[in-house]
Order: C-alpha cells, then sequence, then structure tokens
C-alpha cells in the first residue's frame, strides 16, 4: 500500500508493561500496536491524521533482566512551575528515594535489555483532514523527512519514559528484516503469545479525530463533541517468522468492560 511508512526503533531497554499486573512493571515480549503508535506519534502527529499499525518486525528479542526502581508517586503542578520560575528560591524538589520521608515506592520491573524493531503502519485520513481536503501523502512526506533526519516532538521511549528509543528511516521493511537477522545469525521466531493489550481507544474513535479536555475525571476524552473513556482493547498476539500481525482487518480485536 501507498499509504505505509516503516521505521527501525531500537534500544537499550524496553518495558511494555502488562496491564493485569497491576503495580509490578512486568513487560510484554514486544511492543503493543498502542506502544508502536506512540513511538511514531513521538516522531509526527498532527490531528488531521492518525496511525494503524499494521506489522511489528523483531530483529533483537531482548534479554529478560529484572531490577528494582524508585518510582515517584507525586506530580508537578504547572502552577508550581509558573511560581517556580518566578521565584527560584520556592522550589521544592521531589526525591526519588525510597523511605518515609520521600516521594517514591519502589517497584520491581521485569524488561528487555538490548531490543530492536521494525514498526510499519498504515497513514489515515481523520474527519477534521478530509474536512480540510488534505491527502495522507502530504503527512507521509512531513513523516518521512522528520524520520530521515532524526527529528521528533518528544523524544520516542521503549514502553516507559525513561527507556529512550533511536529511530531511523526503512525503505523496505522485509528486505532489512532479512538483512538484520541474518546478519545477526538470528533465527526465526514463532510462538504464540496468548492476549495482549491492542490500545485503550478503538481505532474507529482516532478515526474521527479527537482533543483534550480538562474535565472533573481528568480521564476524559472528546471526539468531535462525543466524550470517551479509556477502555481495554486486546487481541490474540501471534509471531510468525519474527513478525506479528496488528492490523485491526486481519486480527480480531475484544473489548473488555470493566477494570483489567
Amino acid at each position: 500500500m501507498n499509504n505505509l511508512v516503516h521505521v527501525r526503533v531500537w534500544g537499550n531497554w524496553a518495558c511494555f508493561t502488562r496491564p493485569e499486573m497491576k503495580v509490578e512493571r512486568v513487560s510484554y515480549q514486544l511492543p503493543t500496536p498502542s506502544a508502536a503508535r506512540g513511538i511514531l506519534e513521538a516522531i509526527f502527529w498532527e490531528p488531521e491524521m492518525y496511525y494503524i499499525i499494521d506489522s511489528i518486525r523483531v530483529i533483537k528479542k531482548g534479554i529478560w533482566t529484572s531490577f528494582k526502581r524508585n518510582e515517584v508517586q507525586k506530580t508537578i503542578s504547572l502552577n508550581n512551575v509558573k511560581k517556580w520560575m518566578q521565584d527560584s528560591n520556592s522550589l521544592e524538589v521531589i526525591i526519588a528515594g525510597a523511605g518515609e520521608d520521600t516521594s517514591a515506592t519502589p517497584r520491581n520491573t521485569l524488561a528487555l535489555q538490548d531490543v530492536e524493531y521494525i514498526i510499519s503502519a498504515e497513514v489515515h485520513l481523520t474527519e477534521l483532514g478530509k474536512k480540510s481536503r488534505q491527502s495522507p501523502q502530504k503527512y507521509i512526506k512531513e513523516f518521512t523527512s522528520r524520520a530521515k533526519l532524526g527529528k521528533c516532538f518528544h523524544r520516542p521511549y521503549l514502553g516507559v519514559r525513561e527507556f529512550a528509543a533511536y529511530f531511523e528511516l526503512v525503505e523496505d521493511p522485509t528486505v532489512a528484516h532479512q538483512t538484520s537477522l541474518k546478519q545477526l545469525g538470528a533465527l526465526k521466531w514463532n510462538e504464540l503469545l496468548g492476549l495482549m493489550l491492542y490500545d485503550i481507544f478503538d481505532h474507529e474513535d482516532r478515526a474521527e479525530g479527537f482533543r483534550y479536555l480538562v474535565q472533573a475525571t481528568k480521564t476524559s476524552i472528546t471526539t468531535e463533541g462525543k466524550f470517551l473513556k479509556p477502555t481495554a482493547y486486546f487481541f490474540q498476539a501471534e509471531i510468525k517468522d519474527s513478525v506479528m500481525d496488528c492490523h485491526p482487518s486481519r486480527v480480531k480485536i475484544i473489548r473488555r468492560n470493566g477494570g483489567l
């Protein structure tokens, strides 16, 4: 398809957290479609377009590793930042330590070390993009230009913000994938992974376009006047020849009501 974009991403660490594990950070074996979408949106995104993840090719599976981190529990409000900018003496630091007098809690993490993937995604227009009479090619060209130069709106990350991702544009994902596997001497990966988180919003709702609003719940998003709450969507993930198919037209997506 001519509306596909491909990008190779890699990093030293990755943790694509399984939602059923609640407090502790336990990673899936590879990125979820929502994590892959987040990487692409970090490189380029506009309200007139949205991504549908087509596939994720695995070059390096990574090595399982576990460690403990101190996770900060408090957040910094925008009003406090403005106040500190006016008066630096009023700055209050958040101590990322463990203990009774600190603002952090120790959490166990089961993560992946040394990973590499090729993400392929379709670029589509939202209703806003259609009304503005734009074409997907405009946004594909912009994405391609930014990815070639290493530009991004914010640094992409592999699951959690602490694990930064490096990226580069790929012209032919099949050739790049096969060449990389051959160079590494890696065997092709085939495995039924079971239930995996697909996203927290339906891709059809994304097609309508949305914008964030400050609501009493602070979790709602409006789509053309329609309020949505995050809802877990899952699918049966399977790796065939080191490739995970993610396209919603080819995988069965299951909506799960209630908590995880």
